[in-house]
C-alpha cells in the first residue's frame, strides 16, 4: 500500500464543543499522522468554493451558513490509504448508522453536524488540500 495524504476538517459542531483533541486521538490512534493542522474561521468565499459541488443543491445556504458559524480546524493527514483509512474512522454521515468507535458515533450530533469531513478521493484530497495549505506548511 502506498502512502498517501487526505484532507480533513473538524467542523463547527465539534470545535465548539472543545472536541478537537479527541478527534485528533481517533485519528492518530487508527494509524494516521497529522502532518499540517490549523485552526481557521472558515469565510463565504472558502465555504462556497469548498463546496461548490453542491452549489445546485437545496441545503447549499444552510451548508455554507454552518460551516462559517464557528472556527473549524483543517488538517492533512497522512498514512498508508489514508483516504480510505480516514473515511472509515470517521464512520458513516449519519451518526445514527455510524460504527461503534469512529468520530461520528462518538461525537455527531447529526447529519448536518456530523463533526468531520474527510476527502473521498486522491483528486478531490489535493484539491482540498490545496486550498488551505501551501507546501511549507505540511511537514511529513
Amino acid at each position: 500500500m502506498a502512502i498517501q495524504r487526505t484532507f480533513s476538517i473538524i467542523k463547527p459542531d465539534a470545535t465548539e464543543r472543545n472536541l478537537t483533541g479527541g478527534v485528533n486521538k481517533m485519528i492518530e490512534e487508527a494509524g494516521l499522522r497529522i502532518v499540517a493542522q490549523k485552526r481557521i474561521r472558515m469565510t463565504q468565499a472558502q465555504a462556497e468554493t469548498f463546496y461548490a459541488v453542491h452549489s445546485e443543491r437545496p441545503f447549499f445556504g444552510e451548508l455554507v451558513e454552518f460551516m462559517t458559524s464557528g472556527p473549524v480546524v483543517v488538517q492533512v493527514l497522512e498514512g498508508e490509504d489514508a483516504i480510505v483509512k480516514y473515511r472509515d474512522v470517521m464512520g458513516a454521515t449519519n451518526p445514527a448508522e455510524a460504527a461503534e468507535g469512529t468520530i461520528r458515533k462518538a461525537y455527531a450530533k447529526s447529519i448536518g453536524e456530523n463533526s468531520v469531513h474527510g476527502s473521498d478521493a486522491p483528486e478531490t484530497a489535493a484539491i482540498e488540500i490545496a486550498q488551505f495549505f501551501s507546501g511549507n506548511e505540511i511537514v511529513g
